[in-house]
């Protein structure tokens, strides 16, 4: 590591002054979100579900990372199952 903080130094990059996502890279994933709207046939509101990319890029490090990628599991598989519940 120190080998690459000389060459990015070298080349007028300092290493500790880059934004997270470019030391540790970012996330990106699905989520379902809802959405309100209005039935243009009845008037009524409803209540849409759709998907929106998500972006993370302050990924955390070493323990907090595995808790974090367990959570984004718990979530998609939630998502998942209520899916298969609506079809």
């Amino acid at each position: 590591m120190p080998e690459k903080n000389e060459l990015l130094f070298q080349n007028g990059v300092n290493y500790n002054d880059l934004p997270l996502w470019q030391k540790r890279g970012a996330g990106i994933w699905w989520r379902d979100v809802e959405k309100v709207g209005l039935n243009p046939l009845t008037g009524e509101q409803v209540v849409a579900r759709r998907r929106k990319l998500h972006r993370e890029l302050e990924l955390p490090m070493r323990e907090k990372y595995d808790e974090f990628m367990a959570e984004r599991v718990r979530e998609a598989t939630a998502e998942r199952n209520e899916a298969r519940k609506i079809q």
